[in-house]
């Protein structure tokens, strides 16, 4: 036991005194700990010249503050983390700055030091109210919005009111709050920000000035990281820093999260290098990735997949891999297009020199073929169960068909290797040029070397032929707008009806020629000719209805189901134009070569005398 009046000292784990001792003193008071701020809040601009890579739109809202022209509701669209709430806090402050004598108005260089200023800045001025449109919806939320426009400001001089993300407010929403907002009263502003600008109703956007906030460029955010860094007396080498940019893909809050990870993973003191972001991001070495597209180019599936390995075994994501290919495939691609990147900054070294190579060895189709597979393996990567075995699976692909020669070159490789030219009539079981003549007019065309030119024994036949070779036009027009005078290989006369197209004869000797690799004569005559095959094949199939309706079968059913008809007569020995095959030519007689003159032609009719001759 201490003293008569010393009290034990108090256990460790006792509860500190609330107030003043008995005899006045004070109590202890334990050190509080500042609460940490991540970065990107610390760092959040407060003025227009620490607002990075939008130009354009804080150039326009200084002029409207010089010239007292500030419009009453602006709209900010953009993709995330370029600023739009910061910029719709930094106009409130403009507009209700008074200055640090109590006397200003509004302008585009807040003092800072006003108590406007202090009370915007510290979110505690009731007249600026931020709302979430994506968890106040509905109507009744815009209806206290309008009540609320209806008193004038307590303290400052401009009542505003910022939307975030004002595309998720219903139609009901958005219509209760168009009247107000044409004629909002002279003490309020709105501002609107949202990444889905479609969705905002057309009505609504005519009634605001509008800025599109747009990414910023990796160059800018990777000198913005490097400005914090140095504040916060954090060592990172220059890579990482680009690594951490282009990650952030123009979005200053991403990549000011992914700089805070960055410091919590490595040591105190210790600088970060760009492997350690890498592995941070599931990135593959920069170096690697070239290695893997330079083994891809030539073809080497083992030297590609044994990086694969080597990142696997460091953590690398495959999805993320093949997208860092896809990358450099644009990069390359763009440096083949344009050659004067090669000396441009905004690119890293390794782009502008092995990138450089890459685009002087590899041909545009070769770049353009990986880009369709990477594009088309990325997403089969995303949804397979195995992502590794999928990617792998991609890159052998890749290095399968890098070596082909794009479509071009091998249709140019058959064509000059297949066929030959020439001013003659093809050799025997060979191809060469022909000339057909249509209307007066030659046409050139090459017959395939590949195989046997067929023999046309008839206008059907030919009709045929065409359709073979998928010219769906010419043979319309064959079947229904032709009427064949006269079929003597390798000429054909024919007369076309009105309807017909003028180089439909010029056509025809074209597909002919190349098919047959014959010369061949398409003529227009002015002789009525034969119907033509839809013609033949509708009389063809009237025929056979009439000789069915007078079977005697036929003619029972009919009579005893009243109203029934014959639809449709099939014949099985008829081809694709309702046509029977035609007849055989006659057999040769075994005689003199010229008949006697009162001969008849019971072996053959007319026609087929007359087509022979």
């Amino acid at each position: 036991m201490s003293g008569l009046f010393q009290d034990d000292p108090p256990p460790p784990d006792a509860p500190a005194p609330a107030g003043p001792g008995l005899f006045g003193d004070a109590p202890p008071t334990a050190p509080t700990a500042t609460p940490y701020r991540v970065l990107a809040r610390k760092y959040r601009p407060s003025t227009f010249e620490s607002l990075i890579g939008q130009e354009a739109m804080v150039r326009t809202l200084r002029n409207a503050f010089a010239l007292k022209r500030v419009a009453h509701a602006f709209m900010l669209t953009g993709v995330r983390g370029v600023g739009k709430t910061t910029t719709a806090r930094i106009i409130a402050r403009c507009l209700n700055c008074i200055g640090p004598d109590g006397r200003g108005g509004p302008t585009a260089d807040p003092c800072g030091v006003c108590p406007n200023c202090v009370a915007i800045l510290a979110d505690r001025e009731p007249d600026v109210q931020e709302m979430d449109a994506a968890s106040r919806t509905g109507v009744d939320d815009v209806r206290e919005i309008i009540e609320y426009t209806r008193s004038r400001p307590m303290n400052i001089r401009t009542k505003v009111f910022i939307i975030d993300e004002v595309h998720m407010l219903t139609r009901n929403a958005f219509n209760a709050l168009l009247k107000t907002l044409e004629e909002p009263p002279p003490h309020v502003s709105f501002i609107f920000a949202t990444t889905e600008l479609r969705k905002v109703p057309v009505t609504v956007l005519s009634r605001c000035q509008r800025f599109d906030l747009r990414r910023v460029s990796a160059t800018e955010l990777a000198a913005h990281f490097g400005r914090i860094a140095e504040q916060e007396s954090i060592p990172i080498a220059a890579e990482a820093l680009a690594l951490i940019a282009r990650a952030a893909d123009g979005s200053v809050r991403d990549g000011l999260s992914l700089l805070d990870q960055a410091i919590a993973q490595a040591e105190p003191g210790a600088p970060i290098a760009a492997a350690m972001v890498a592995d941070m991001l599931g990135l593959a070495d920069r170096e690697a990735v070239f290695d893997l597209f330079e083994a891809i180019m030539e073809g080497k599936p083992a030297a590609a997949l044994a990086i694969t390995d080597r990142a696997h075994e460091r953590g690398a994501d495959h999805g993320v891999m093949l997208q860092d290919l896809l990358d450099l495939v644009y990069t390359v691609t763009r440096l083949k297009a344009v050659p004067a990147l090669r000396d441009s900054f905004e690119l890293p070294e390794a782009e502008r020199t092995r990138g450089a190579g890459f685009a002087d060895r590899l041909p545009l189709a070769m770049l353009g073929r990986a880009w369709q597979m990477l594009l088309k393996g990325i997403a089969e990567v995303e949804q397979a169960p195995d992502r590794r075995a999928a990617a792998e699976m991609v890159l052998i692909r890749l290095c399968y068909v890098a070596d082909l020669p794009p479509p071009g070159d091998l249709v140019r490789r058959l064509t000059e290797g297949g066929a030959a030219t020439s001013a003659g009539p093809a050799p025997s079981g060979g191809s060469g040029g022909t000339r057909a003549v249509a209307n007066g007019a030659p046409a050139i065309a090459a017959a395939p070397a590949a195989e046997a030119p067929p023999a046309l024994k008839n206008f059907r036949e030919v009709a045929a032929l065409v359709a073979a070779r998928r010219e769906a036009t010419l043979h319309a027009h064959l079947v229904h707008s032709v009427h064949l005078v006269r079929f003597a290989p390798p000429v054909i006369e024919l007369r076309p009806e009105p309807d017909a197209p003028r180089d439909l004869a010029a056509r025809l000797a074209a597909v002919l020629s190349e098919a047959t690799g014959t010369r061949w004569t398409i003529a227009l005559a002015t002789a009525a000719g034969d119907p033509t095959l839809a013609e033949q094949g509708d009389a063809a199939d009237a025929a056979r209805r009439s000789a069915a309706a007078e079977h005697p079968l036929v003619r029972a059913i009919l009579a005893a189901f009243p109203g029934a008809r014959i639809e449709a007569v099939r014949d099985g020995t008829t081809d694709a134009y309702g046509l029977p095959p035609p007849a055989a030519a006659p057999p040769a007689a075994d005689g003199p070569d010229l008949a006697p003159p009162d001969a008849d032609y019971a072996d053959g009719p007319p026609e087929d005398w007359e087509s022979s001759n």
